[in-house]
C-alpha cells in the first residue's frame, strides 16, 4: 500500500511542562530510554511525517531543554510559553510562532517515546481524508480508569472526551480513551484557540475543550483507534520511565532478532536505537550495546558485555568486556575481564586478553596484548606480542608522551614502557626490563643485572618473626633431617606398628 503524502503540515512538540513528579533538576523531557531523550524519541518520529515545519514549545528550564532540541532537528522552530497556561495555551503561542495559516496541525508530547513515525503518518492521513475539524488519537485499553474517555454518538462520530471524574456509571464503562495526540484542520484551529476559556480548577486553557467547539459549529470531530496504544504512554516518574524503558527496550531486541540476531537472553540484554547489528551475530547474557555501536556478522559479544559507541569487526569475540569509543576489527578477541578506553583500535585477528586496560591505542593486525597489562597512548605493531604485566608508563606527572613498538617485536614479561620509547621492529626486551629510550629493530633490550642470593638475609634482618623461623627450619632439613630435642617425641617401632 502506499505511503500516505502529508503536504501541508505543521507539528507542534509540547515540551514546557516541568515534570515535578521526576524530582529531578534534569527535564523531564531530557530523561532518555534506549540511548535518546525523551523528547528525542518524538522528533524522531515526527521527522517520518516530513512536516513542513516543527514547532517545539519551550518553558521549564527552557536554557537547557532549547539547545537539546535545536541539535536534534536544526530546523526545528522554538516557541517559547513563559507561563504554563495549559496546552490550549501552549499549542496557541506555537502556531503563532510558525505562521501556519493552512494545512493540518497535529499536536504531540514530548514525553511519548514509543510513538513512531508511521503511527503519525497513518493519523494524519485519516484526519485529512475524512476531512475532520478536530481528530483524536485514542486506544482501546482493558483498565481506562484515570483516563479520559471518548464518547461517540451511534454513528461513531466523536461528540466529546469526558474526564474520568466527571464521568457518569455509563461513560465509565467505555474503555476507549484520549490520549491527547490531536490533529486540527489550521483555519478552524485558528478561529477556535481565541476563543477557550479558562473557568475550571486549574485555571488552564484546554486543547481538549476545542472537541466541544468544534461540535458547536457542526464540524466533524472524529477519533483514529491506535492498536499499540502503548505508544502514546508518557512518563511521569521514574518508576513510569523505567517501564517505558523495558518496553522499548523489548520492540529493539525482537526488531534485531527478526533480523537475523541470536539474543540469547533478551532480559538481560539492553539495546540502545541507534545501534547496528550483522546478520548472524550472537549477543550473550548480560550485554549492553549503548549508543552509536556497531556489530559486524558472526561476532560474538558477551556475557557481561558494555560497549558503547563501538565499532566490532565480523567475526570478533568481545567477552565480560567494557568498552567506549572502542574499534575491534574483524576476527578478533577481547576479554575476559578487558578495559577498552577511547581511542582504542585492535586490528584484525588481534588479541587485547584478560585484565588488560588500554587507551588512545592501536593496536595492529594480528598483535598481541594477552595479560595483565596497561597499554596507553601507544602504537604496537602488526604481528607484536606484548608480554604479561606490561605497563606502559605514559605520563610523566605533566604530560603525556607516546610508546611505538615495532612489527613483529616480542617483549618480554613485567616490562615498563617509560615513554617516549621506540621498540623496532623485529626487537626483542628482556623479562624485567624497564625501556627508557630506543631499541633498535632487531635487538635485545635488558635493564636487570645478574640475579645475586644473599644467604641468611631473613634470619639476620627479620629473625624473630614467622619468616625467619620457617628459614631456619628448612635449613635444618636441608642440613641432615629434622633436629630432635626431646626424646619423649619419638615413637617406638612397636608404638608405629
Amino acid at each position: 500500500m502506499a505511503e500516505p503524502v502529508l503536504k501541508d503540515l505543521t507539528v507542534v512538540v509540547l515540551a514546557a511542562g516541568g515534570g515535578t513528579r521526576m524530582r529531578s533538576k534534569t527535564p523531564k523531557v531530557l530523561h532518555e530510554i534506549g540511548g535518546r531523550s525523551l523528547v528525542g524519541h518524538v522528533l524522531a518520529a515526527v521527522a517520518e511525517t516530513s512536516p513542513r515545519s516543527v514547532v517545539a514549545v519551550v518553558g521549564h528550564q527552557r536554557e537547557l531543554v532549547a539547545p537539546h532540541v535545536s541539535a536534534l532537528l536544526p530546523d526545528c522552530l522554538l516557541a517559547v510559553q513563559e507561563e504554563q497556561k495549559g496546552t490550549g495555551h501552549a499549542v496557541r503561542v506555537a502556531v503563532e510562532a510558525a505562521g501556519t495559516t493552512s494545512g493540518t496541525v497535529l499536536v504531540a508530547y514530548g514525553d511519548t517515546p514509543l510513538l513512531t513515525g508511521q503511527s503519525l503518518r497513518d493519523f494524519v492521513a485519516e484526519h485529512e481524508a475524512a476531512q475532520r475539524a478536530v481528530s483524536l488519537l485514542s486506544g482501546d485499553v482493558a483498565e481506562p480508569a484515570g483516563y479520559g474517555r471518548v464518547v461517540r454518538d451511534a454513528d461513531g462520530e466523536v461528540l466529546a472526551i469526558v474526564e474520568h471524574k466527571d464521568a457518569t456509571a455509563e461513560q465509565l464503562e467505555i474503555t476507549e480513551i484520549n490520549s491527547g495526540i490531536m490533529a486540527f484542520e489550521a483555519g478552524f484551529l485558528l478561529d477556535a484557540l481565541p476563543r477557550l476559556g479558562n473557568d475550571n480548577a486549574k485555571g488552564e486553557y484546554y486543547l481538549t475543550d476545542l472537541v466541544g467547539l468544534a461540535r458547536e459549529a457542526g464540524l466533524m470531530v472524529g477519533a483514529h483507534v491506535l492498536a499499540d496504544v502503548v505508544q502514546t504512554e508518557g512518563a511521569n516518574d521514574r518508576a513510569q520511565l523505567a517501564a517505558l524503558g523495558r518496553l522499548l527496550n523489548d520492540r529493539v531486541v525482537d526488531h534485531w532478532m527478526r533480523e537475523g540476531v541470536t539474543v540469547v537472553d533478551p532480559a538481560t540484554t539492553w539495546i540502545d536505537v541507534h545501534v547496528d547489528l550483522g546478520r548472524d551475530v550472537t549477543i550473550l547474557p548480560g550485554t549492553q550495546l549503548l549508543g552509536a555501536t556497531t556489530i559486524g556478522e558472526d561476532a560474538v559479544v558477551g556475557p557481561d558485555t558494555t560497549l558503547k559507541d563501538c565499532e566490532v569487526g565480523a567475526g570478533a569475540r568481545v567477552v565480560r568486556t567494557h568498552a567506549e569509543l572502542a574499534v575491534v576489527g574483524d576476527d578478533a578477541q577481547v576479554g575476559p575481564f578487558s578495559y577498552l578506553r577511547p581511542g582504542t583500535r585492535l586490528g584484525a585477528g588481534g588479541k587485547i586478553g584478560g585484565f588488560v586496560e588500554t587507551k588512545n591505542a592501536v593496536i595492529g593486525d594480528g598483535a598481541k596484548v594477552p595479560h595483565l597489562s596497561y597499554v596507553g597512548d601507544a602504537e604496537i605493531g602488526e604481528g607484536a606480542n606484548i608480554g604479561a604485566g606490561t605497563i606502559v608508563a605514559n605520563y610523566d606527572g605533566v604530560a603525556k608522551h607516546r610508546t611505538v613498538v615495532g612489527r613483529h617485536a616480542r617483549t618480554g614479561s613485567n616490562n615498563t614502557f617509560v615513554a617516549p620509547v621506540v621498540i623496532g621492529d623485529g626487537a626483542s626486551t628482556g623479562g624485567g626490563t624497564v625501556v627508557r629510550g630506543e631499541v633498535p629493530a632487531g635487538a635485545l633490550a635488558v635493564s636487570a643485572g645478574p640475579m645475586r642470593v644473599i644467604e641468611g638475609w631473613a634470619q639476620e634482618r627479620r629473625a624473630g618473626t614467622a619468616q625467619a623461623e620457617a628459614a631456619e627450619a628448612a635449613g635444618r632439613e636441608t642440613a641432615g633431617g629434622p633436629e630432635v630435642t626431646d626424646d619423649s617425641s619419638q615413637a617406638s617401632a612397636g608404638e608405629l606398628g
